[in-house]
């Protein structure tokens, strides 16, 4: 391969790497099966999954522009604290791989694009949520609470929860009660699940003076705000059974909620970065667990 072919391909990866690929996964993940449940809770409800194909691409695609798009813009603005992080150091703005203004552009159109192309080709209600999820990562979280709240991940947890309602949105043409309901698990388990990552990064925070929960008040008091909030998050993902969802839903809830709950009681115990990485590996799973069983819950559709 020639220089300029080889730089070319790093560029690629570079800007493949500001997008947040990993995050961008899981949130197409919770649109998509979050448009697959509202199959059943339609103008059709017998009929599970009767979507079209076209929707479904043009979802996909504005999940992850939306995504992609509201990432790089997040990096654009962290630059200056990614280089005193040693996980963030090696970042394609804070490594200089990236200019930090070819990011900010390449942001702004990605998030651009998604909302023009999901008002197109989705529907208005589909497109408010993609336009909501994009102004509350870059605006709400990234702007205004990160660098000044440390409450910061939870009402910026919202941003994730919007995916999963523009999904919802895009079956149902509205926002329901049991589609918010259903996109509020979000918001309830991102921030018990970050903040143990917190934990383990916590010197890492301390350094770039982000008040990070862990870094305000401690590893213990962290610890006992992530297993409360666990304890919130089982009877709450449970309780959408009594709003529609099925039998197979509730056991996947109740067992997945369970297995998240007994780490974050041993991290309670256990209050260390090494017990709180290996908390935050276990559960990272639970969000994409829960909502393919939404999914297939839809499909498969029993209750007592």
């Amino acid at each position: 391969m020639s220089l300029s072919g080889r730089l070319e391909s790093s560029t690629i990866k570079d800007y493949i790497e500001v997008s947040k690929p990993r995050i961008v996964i899981v949130l197409v993940i919770t649109a998509v099966t979050s448009m697959l449940a509202a199959t059943r809770f339609d103008g059709s409800p017998n009929s599970a999954w009767d979507i079209s194909i076209w929707k479904l691409l043009f979802l996909i695609v504005c999940g992850s522009l939306s995504s992609m798009g509201a990432s790089a813009i997040n990096q654009f603005y962290d630059k200056n604290i990614d280089n005193l992080m040693i996980r963030t150091s090696k970042r394609p703005i804070p490594s200089g791989r990236l200019k930090a203004n070819n990011v900010l552009i390449y942001g702004l159109a990605l998030s651009a694009a998604a909302v023009i192309l999901a008002w197109f080709t989705l529907n208005p209600m589909a497109t408010f949520m993609i336009a909501l999820g994009i102004f509350f990562y870059v605006v709400i979280y990234t702007l205004l609470l990160k660098r000044r709240n440390v409450w910061n991940i939870v009402i910026g947890g919202f941003a994730g929860s919007a995916a999963s309602m523009a999904g919802w949105a895009t079956t149902t043409n509205g926002m329901d009660l049991l589609g918010f309901l259903v996109g509020w698990i979000v918001f309830m388990w991102t921030p018990p699940h970050f903040w143990c990552l917190a934990i383990k990064t916590r010197e890492e925070y301390s350094k770039a003076h982000v008040p990070m929960l862990p870094v305000v008040y401690g590893d213990k008091v962290t610890a006992k705000y992530i297993f409360i909030n666990s304890l919130i998050l089982i009877p709450y993902s449970i309780s959408l059974y009594f709003f529609g969802l099925g039998i197979l839903y509730l056991v996947v809830a109740a067992a997945s909620g369970t297995l998240m709950t007994i780490y974050h009681y041993k991290l309670l115990q256990n209050p260390n970065p090494e017990f709180a990485w290996k908390a935050y590996k276990v559960t990272a799973p639970y969000l994409v667990i829960i909502f393919i069983a939404i999914a297939l819950d839809s499909l498969w559709y029993f209750r007592f």
